[in-house]
């Protein structure tokens, strides 16, 4: 049961990282936002590293919470969830997308190679409006298709 709420959580993160990015960062959240659109070039961090500590900190709570209860309890495999996926976040956006740190520049794998070109499509927008591609993991089949057809040229 616990792993079954653990892949839930860190399912629904999905979701609500698309929603937050959507109908928050790029609404009135856009001030934090701003600067991850508008980065200057010899930028470290940015203000949109504060919602990372907004996402982390439910996150921390329910472990927190849930540690207390002890280790069966649901709500610390609910922490661990949303944990995960803030690790995969960073790991994902801001090392192997952004190159926050200069690894992984070269991968072959589809589904990564659609996530970049997914990325790249959301940053071709400069302003909040009009935006696409508000998704972390998820990734619009038409960007796996493009980038399948791409390796096998």
């Amino acid at each position: 049961m616990n792993t079954i709420i653990l892949i839930a959580s860190f399912s629904f993160m999905e979701f609500l990282a698309w929603f937050a990015h959507k109908y928050v960062m790029h609404t009135f959240g856009w001030s934090l936002h701003r600067d991850h659109h508008f980065k200057e070039p010899d930028q470290t961090f940015e203000l949109n590293d504060l919602y990372f500590l907004i996402f982390a900190a439910p996150g921390i709570s329910f472990l927190f919470f849930g540690y207390h209860n002890g280790s069966y309890d649901p709500l610390f495999w609910v922490g661990a969830g949303i944990s995960l996926y803030g690790m995969a976040y960073v790991f994902v956006h801001d090392i192997f997308i952004h190159q926050r740190l200069k690894i992984l520049t070269r991968t072959q794998n589809t589904y990564l190679l659609a996530m970049r070109k997914a990325h790249k499509i959301h940053h071709k927008h400069l302003q909040k409006e009009h935006g696409e591609c508000f998704g972390f993991l998820w990734v619009p089949p038409k960007y796996l298709k493009e980038a399948h057809l791409k390796k096998r040229s």
